[in-house]
This record gives C-alpha cells, sequence and structure tokens, in this order.
C-alpha cells in the first residue's frame, strides 16, 4: 500500500483505534478526514491533529451515510480509502427485556454502515489511484465472546462481506483490506473496561507496519490465534472465553 498522499476517509475516528489510525496516517504524510457522532469528541481530535477534517454524521443511519458520502466526495473528490471503523459492543442479558432499537442500532453501525458505505463509494474509488477499502472487524469474528452476541456476529458478518468483497473487486483498481483487533485498551463496550487489552497503540503500529507490507488480512495476537485456528482450536477457545459468560 502507498502509505503517503492518500485522502483517507476514518468512520467512527475521534477516539480509540481509529484515532490512532488517523494520527498516524496524518503523520505519514496522508490528508485524513473522520467523522463521529460526538461533535465534542470531534473537536478534541481535531485540536490534538493539526490538518484533521471533521464531520459530525451518525453512520448508524442511512440518510446520514448517503449525506456523508455526498459531502465527503464534493469536497474531498480525491479520497482514495474508506476505513470502515465505528462500531459499538453492548453485553447483553437474553433473559431480560430490552428496547429492541438497541440492538437495531448495533447491528446498522458494526455491519449496515460498512456494507452500505462500501457501496457507495465504490464507483468513485474506481476513479482513484490507490484506492482502498478497509474494514475493522475483530478476533471475536471468529471466536465469539457470548456475553457480546450482536457484536460478535456482526463482526462475523464484516468478516464474510469482507472476503466477498475482494474476491468481487479483484478485477478492479480497490485493494480490500480486514484489520482484526485484539482484545485492545479502548473504552468500546465497558468505558474503562478494557485496561487488560493491548495497548491501542501497540495495535495501530501493528497495523501500519502490515499495510506497508500490502497485508490484506491485519490480524495481531490473539485476532491472528482465532483467524488461523482449526474448527476444534476455534471450539476449545470459545469454552475457554466464555467459561465464565453466563446469564
Amino acid at each position: 500500500m502507498n502509505m503517503s498522499s492518500n485522502t483517507i476517509l476514518i468512520t467512527g475516528g475521534a477516539s480509540g483505534i481509529g484515532y490512532a489510525l488517523a494520527e498516524r496516517f496524518i503523520q505519514a504524510g496522508n490528508k485524513v478526514i473522520i467523522c463521529g457522532r460526538r461533535a465534542d469528541k470531534l473537536a478534541e481530535a481535531k485540536v490534538a491533529l493539526p490538518g484533521l477534517v471533521t464531520y459530525t454524521f451518525d453512520v448508524s443511519r442511512e440518510e446520514e451515510r448517503i449525506a456523508l458520502f455526498k459531502q465527503v466526495t464534493q469536497e474531498h473528490p480525491e479520497t482514495n480509502i474508506l476505513l470502515n471503523n465505528a462500531g459499538i459492543m453492548r453485553y447483553q442479558d437474553f433473559t431480560k427485556p430490552e428496547d429492541w432499537k438497541e440492538t437495531v442500532s448495533e447491528i446498522e453501525i458494526n455491519l449496515a454502515a460498512p456494507v452500505h458505505l462500501s457501496r457507495l463509494f465504490t464507483e468513485h474509488l474506481m476513479r482513484q489511484k490507490n484506492a482502498a477499502i478497509m474494514n475493522v472487524t475483530s478476533g471475536l469474528a471468529h471466536v465469539a465472546l457470548a456475553l457480546t452476541p450482536v457484536y460478535s456476529a456482526t463482526k462475523a458478518a464484516l468478516h464474510s462481506f469482507t472476503l466477498s468483497l475482494r474476491h468481487l473487486l479483484a478485477g478492479h483498481s480497490i485493494r480490500v483490506i480486514e484489520i482484526s483487533p485484539p482484545h485492545t485498551n479502548t473504552d468500546l463496550g465497558i468505558p474503562g473496561g478494557n485496561a487488560v487489552g493491548i495497548p491501542v497503540e501497540l495495535f495501530a503500529d501493528e497495523t501500519m507496519k502490515a499495510l506497508a507490507l500490502g497485508e490484506d488480512e491485519i490480524t495481531y495476537g490473539w485476532s491472528q490465534l482465532t483467524a488461523q485456528a482449526s474448527r476444534a482450536e476455534r471450539d476449545e477457545m470459545f469454552k475457554q472465553v466464555n467459561a465464565k459468560a453466563s446469564v
């Protein structure tokens, strides 16, 4: 991958992995555009990263995904990389009632948004040099965490979609890259609940190295183990990960 002179749109780029990658892409000589739902977090990111372009959009909503596509391509027609990073993780107790809208929002952000944005941007990206679509999945795409059943399922679906999209676009000029983090120290899920995860800075650094090497599937640590495991190994990992998971 060409590591500089790109214009990159990162969804959910104001914090966590998205922000860490935005910082590194800017340092490498790229223009970076991020979007998110919280104007305050976007403002903080813009102060910390001079040159960063920020847009306030909620990618869980179809009309806002379309508006994001139109604004980015009109104001930054040279955009050549889409990085679908936005995601939410919810711990759920299926023995208790809940507002179904919360689950719908999780599915929309984690799965519908990257699928829809990929569809919206593909034709535009086909006209760009060094074009790419990057989807952030998870090690949980291969070994689910039962207490986050919808998150795990959406990441498994996004992994499958990414494989298909890479095949479908193989004859065109768009690379399709999967970025699959392990448990990382971000505020995904429960704020402050991921302290045992690897430092987000470490994963971002390793991702940049893998991108420079031209890898299409980027894993690290536990996510590498789950991605490469046999069915029997995955079954054993599932038992271990979910040994204390019950409702």
